[in-house]
């Protein structure tokens, strides 16, 4: 069975192709600036060359015919029919409270996410725009839908709710959602696979740690806290993102600035974080070249975010009352040596004895960077969101056969 896994953006689309017998990826690509005549498809068929090609690409219908037409192109193709394609998945943001796991798209699925276009505003919509897409070119092929969020709806009413009134929950659903779920899912079962050991009986905080990044803690392999909120702009210090501040400072920068609301959003999302404070980059790997050549405000910036990750981690270890095994994942978390080591020397009074020497070699590849017999293990795992949403798909569209 081959699985199309489609992730739409506003103005991007990102798909990966499956062969599910052997789990091997057919091919990979994106469609960026989508809405524009110079439109930039790029197309990584396996054991082929990569193929870049710009052209008017207006809307995702549009751009999904185009994947179509190179997967089963005669010379770049995978593919010799998409009729060969057996079952598309989505990555959906956000499920809000409906959603548990991963569903089989319908009528009354699509309706569900629609209404949750309040909560993700600015990713729900692009997430239908690929299901409509896929729809009018393979009206026939089976779609799923896998949500950033179900993975924490496991969480306790303490750790989802704020400490607002109820009123804003009954009426409006404002509460914890938690987001990257299937990163988290994924390394967690990935974790315990590694050490050995059940994912039942795991105590472990895993940091997906990127442009954007959240931390979870996963007790006996479900999600009890995680750093992200009602939206993913709480929790930890990230490329462009607040992260946690007082939510005073809101109505006071408005007031002092003279900002919108559509300001405000803008700044807190977008124009803070490591660029902020590092007046440099939201890119932690030009942050660490400043920081290395002297850079006071490179120094700065990463001293805060790596302080802020580490705070999560102990507050966790706490909210288990205990930890087996932290976990760094995505692409600050699996090759950023100088946060882990800096995180990890500063976590002895947890049992971490880190080894530095395991920390620089092997990327790419599930590892371990404690030293044996340390109390806490500390695991770096590289994420597979793309290979989820492909096996729940996969699973999804077995049910349907």
């Amino acid at each position: 069975m081959n699985i199309l896994v489609i992730n739409a953006g506003s103005s991007s689309l990102k798909y990966q192709l499956f062969n599910m017998k052997d789990e091997s990826v057919l091919a990979k690509g994106k469609v960026e600036r989508i809405g524009m005549e110079t439109a930039i498809l790029t197309h990584e068929p396996s054991g082929k060359s990569e193929v870049h090609e710009v052209s008017e690409i207006l809307e995702h219908t549009t751009a999904i015919r185009k994947v179509l037409d190179k997967l089963v192109h005669p010379q770049q193709g995978v593919l010799t029919s998409t009729a060969e394609i057996d079952a598309v998945g989505h990555r959906v943001v956000h499920g809000g409270e409906s959603f548990k796991s991963s569903v089989l798209v319908n009528e009354d699925v699509k309706r569900e996410i629609k209404r949750l276009f309040d909560l993700a505003p600015l990713h729900n919509p692009a997430h239908m725009l690929g299901i409509a897409a896929v729809e009018a070119n393979m009206p026939d092929v089976p779609q799923a839908v896998v949500f950033d969020t179900a993975f924490h709806q496991s969480m306790p009413a303490p750790a989802y709710l704020y400490p607002v009134p109820m009123a804003l929950y009954r009426k409006h659903k404002v509460r914890r959602y938690g987001f990257h779920g299937t990163s988290h899912k994924y390394v967690s079962e990935r974790a315990a696979a590694f050490l050995g050991r059940p994912l039942e009986q795991l105590k472990l905080v895993t940091c997906h740690i990127g442009n954007g990044a959240s931390c979870a803690a996963v007790l006996g392999g479900k999600s009890v806290d995680t750093s992200m909120g009602m939206t993913p702009l709480e929790g930890l210090m990230m490329g462009t993102r607040s992260g946690d501040l007082d939510p005073a400072i809101v109505p006071f920068a408005m007031g002092k600035e003279d900002l919108t609301l559509g300001e405000i959003s803008s700044m807190l999302n977008k124009h803070s974080g490591l660029q902020a404070i590092s007046g440099i980059s939201s890119d932690m790997r030009e942050i660490v070249e400043a920081v290395e050549a002297g850079d006071k405000n490179a120094k700065l910036a990463f001293d805060m975010y790596e302080y802020r990750l580490r705070k999560y981690i102990g507050a966790y270890a706490a909210a288990m009352n205990g930890i087996d095994a932290i976990v760094f994942t995505a692409g600050v978390g699996e090759n950023s040596e100088l946060l882990r080591k800096t995180v990890c020397e500063q976590l002895t009074f947890l049992g971490v004895e880190f080894d530095e020497e395991a920390n620089r070699a092997g990327r790419g590849q599930d590892r371990r960077i404690s030293k044996p017999g340390s109390k806490v293990e500390v695991l770096v795992i590289p994420t597979n969101e793309e290979w989820m949403i492909a096996r729940d798909t996969y699973a999804l569209a077995q049910k349907t056969n």
